[in-house]
């Protein structure tokens, strides 16, 4: 389950993978949409995040659950590029949940301090090896209820694992996939399980993991908390949220960032 390829990482500035939108395409009416409409334009922008990013993909080096749990626990308040640097050798310390359990809190924390918090983040994956070894024979359990139930994971954590280690469809809000999911218009609510409630409603099942990847690769590349890429966005003609950034095509075209970001 190693992460190869990074789909469409944007080369270079003038070398964009869809047609990007006339520099003077209009902001969209802010007229009342219908909840069939909604559900139809949300669709439309999963097939073309799709299409625009075929192989999205969990930026989070692994090969095990184990290794996706920690992974995930570390990359709080860290990039995912910071993460991978330091799991090699986290992962060839610790192969087991029992490793994790009796791990010498001290040899952890110089090993995982770059990734910050790292005291506490120790104190997480020790505890963490130690429930999964009282409660679930050294095994990450596959389902959301009892993930949550392991000391540092929370649902993000538990979605993540279930739609990556195990092929169970789960939306991982984070900052990126909340962000988008906003100015797309799917949802105004700001907690992150109303908001992952109100886009399961409206995109198939099947397609609940690829979609929590797609956003975040376009959150990260394209669509950035303070200065969007509007002017450069193949998605602009279906964003209400379209001028927030820059509407002129060369200067939007400067703001997409390449990546890859693991």
């Amino acid at each position: 389950m190693g992460n190869q390829g990074h789909g469409a990482s944007f080369p270079s500035q003038t070398a964009y993978p869809c047609p990007v939108p006339s520099a003077n395409l209009r902001k969209p009416r802010n007229t009342q949409e219908t909840r069939l409409a909604l559900v139809r334009r949300a669709r439309r922008i999963n097939r073309d995040l799709a299409e625009l990013y075929p192989d999205a993909h969990c930026e989070l080096d692994f090969e095990a659950p184990l290794e996706l749990v920690v992974a995930t626990i570390l990359s709080a308040q860290c990039t995912d590029r910071r993460v991978n640097a330091v799991t090699p050798t986290l992962f060839a310390r610790y192969r087991t949940a029992e490793d994790y359990a009796s791990a010498d809190r001290e040899e952890m924390e110089k090993i995982i301090m770059s990734t910050g918090f790292f005291r506490a983040k120790t104190n997480n994956l020790i505890k963490l090896g130690q429930a999964l070894c009282d409660r679930f024979g050294g095994e990450v359990p596959r389902t959301m209820d009892e993930l949550v139930s392991l000391p540092g994971v929370g649902r993000k954590t538990a979605n993540v694992v279930l739609g990556n280690a195990f092929g169970v469809p789960g939306i991982t809000v984070d900052t990126h996939f909340m962000r988008l999911a906003r100015r797309f218009g799917w949802t105004t609510a700001t907690d992150p399980v109303k908001i992952e409630h109100e886009i399961g409603e409206l995109i198939p099942r099947k397609d609940w993991t690829l979609l929590s990847h797609r956003l975040i690769w376009h959150g990260r590349r394209v669509c950035h908390a303070r200065r969007p890429a509007c002017g450069a966005c193949p998605l602009a003609r279906l964003c209400p949220s379209y001028g927030e950034g820059p509407t002129d095509e060369k200067t939007a075209i400067k703001l997409i960032r390449s990546g890859p970001f693991s």
